[in-house]
């Protein structure tokens, strides 16, 4: 039975028309009919609480189309990059020295040390989808690295208005300030760095267009939400 669940899920993951029907799939039902809950009144709470199924849906369509097999190596690296991503935000959020004065809602779900345990996911989400984009290019890896956090601030400065609308998280006087950018573009280089200079494979198909599903999903919510 195991096997033939294996061969199933293998052959699946190979044919590119069952590849464009999933992604379409998670396209439309995550995004767009989460995006269509949180724009209305009598739908915008409950559909906050399905914020933490699509983040970690989202990265289980990533990985599942990984080129290449996660080796032991492989899997250490993302949990270092997710780990770490946590407690650079547990620090953060506590002390409030790294990003600003700043506090988590309830949207991403369980928090430790005042910091939901899904922002690593979140983190490791984002730096592999980011990485991906640039992993095919003929370029230094210096650069590789450069660019793929370059998007990752341009995604944060597309988030951030719309993180406290949603209970994500919540700036002391509503005031973003230029440190959280900075900060986070610190940490995306060093997170980048770790996952290249591992040598870790972020060629997949899948990545590109969750991370543009993300981008146009909270752009969207950026322009309609009052």
């Amino acid at each position: 039975m195991i096997r033939r669940m294996n061969n199933f899920f293998r052959c699946i993951k190979h044919k590119s028309k069952a590849r464009i029907v999933i992604l379409l799939c998670l396209a439309f039902f995550v995004f767009t009919i989460g995006f269509l809950g949180l724009i209305y009144p009598g739908t915008h709470s409950r559909s906050l609480q399905f914020t933490p199924y699509a983040i970690m849906l989202s990265l289980v369509v990533v990985l599942f189309y990984a080129e290449q097999p996660y080796s032991l190596k492989t899997i250490l690296i993302f949990l270092t990059i997710a780990a770490a991503g946590y407690f650079i935000e547990v620090i953060g959020v506590n002390t409030q020295k790294i990003f600003g004065s700043y506090r988590y809602g309830k949207t991403l779900g369980f928090s430790l040390f005042n910091t939901p345990l899904l922002i690593g996911i979140n983190w490791l989400l984002l730096v592999y989808t980011s990485a991906s984009l640039f992993e095919k290019m003929v370029i230094p890896d210096g650069l590789k690295i450069l660019f793929a956090s370059l998007v990752m601030l341009l995604y944060d400065i597309i988030i951030e208005p719309v993180a406290a609308k949603i209970d994500m998280w919540h700036w002391v006087n509503s005031i973003i300030p230029l440190q959280n950018y900075i900060a986070w573009f610190v940490t995306a280089v060093i997170l980048h760095a770790v996952l290249k200079w591992s040598g870790t494979e972020t060629k997949n198909p899948a990545a590109p267009w969750v991370l543009l599903c993300q981008f146009v999903f909270f752009l969207a919510l950026r322009l309609c939400l009052k």
